[in-house]
């Protein structure tokens, strides 16, 4: 499977997925379908109840889940229960909520706006920065914010490029940029914004991204230049990479009198945000 990992919004609620290219399907977390649909705090207890009670009905539906490796909240890809949007629609009907119906038209047009990008990725653009206006940053933030997506997909076709494989030695790499740049790995950063399941980028500064971004630019056009033949060489070139934006970090706080990195998250952004506007 050919697939593409991406976290979609229903209600402000996280929901993870995966686009299968080659069968042109989405796959959705069970897991996060049932906690959006119920609220309930122990949802993989909810899902291990609903499934064996399917399996005494006898149901096929059960038999045809698969699994997928995501991000779980600790950051790592674990493998969890994945169904695609049919399996899902017949899956929802034994799960009583008053949320069922929306939910389903809600799956119905990401399945089409997925079809849609795919013929024009521009719109997947402006779906990102609606998304993002809608969740009330600053334009000026999600210029830099779309920016980074860009810049780190670059990044990470760079790493498939050199045989990396996504999960863990993706993060490991991640990591190592972090670390050089901002002295903190990606967990220590998100500790410091108090942050768990959200996304790091997304609660950065303005500062904080366009390092990260310059950080990893770095890493991708050092890699190209040098051409790293091994895990081990690319775990070098990552730290050179962060030491490009750890310089401009230290020049900068010299300058202003103030640290970079703060713990500033999305909340406090888009409350300042809001300041401003009145």
């Amino acid at each position: 499977m050919t697939k593409v990992n991406a976290i979609q919004l229903f209600e402000d609620k996280k929901v993870r997925t995966a686009w299968d290219a080659e069968q042109e399907k989405w796959y959705v977390s069970i897991i996060d379908v049932i906690e959006v649909l119920t609220n309930s705090d122990r949802p993989r207890k909810y899902w291990s109840d609903l499934k064996s009670k399917l399996i005494k009905e006898g149901s096929e539906v059960s038999d045809k889940i698969g699994q997928l490796k995501m991000q779980a909240p600790d950051g790592k890809m674990r493998l969890t229960d994945v169904a695609n949007t049919e399996q899902l629609f017949r899956l929802i009907q034994s799960i009583p909520s008053p949320k069922a119906e929306p939910f389903k038209l809600w799956l119905a047009q990401i399945a089409a706006e997925r079809l849609d990008e795919l013929q024009d990725p521009e719109i997947s653009i402006d779906r990102a920065l609606n998304q993002y206006m809608q969740l009330g940053y600053s334009e000026s933030w999600i210029n830099q914010r779309l920016k980074s997506i860009e810049i780190r997909k670059e990044l990470t076709d760079e790493w498939k490029n050199r045989g990396l494989k996504e999960g863990q030695q993706f993060a490991t790499l991640t990591d190592i940029i972090s670390k050089s740049w901002s002295g903190k790995t990606t967990k220590e950063y998100k500790i410091i914004k108090g942050l768990k399941k959200e996304n790091l980028r997304d609660n950065m500064t303005n500062t904080e991204l366009i390092l990260n971004m310059l950080a990893e630019a770095s890493t991708k056009d050092i890699s190209q230049a040098v051409n790293p033949e091994s895990f081990e060489e690319s775990k070098k070139v990552a730290k050179q990479g962060g030491n490009v934006a750890k310089v401009a970090l230290k020049e900068l706080e010299a300058k202003t009198g103030k640290k970079v990195v703060s713990s500033l998250n999305a909340k406090s952004l888009r409350d300042a945000n809001k300041k401003i506007d009145k």
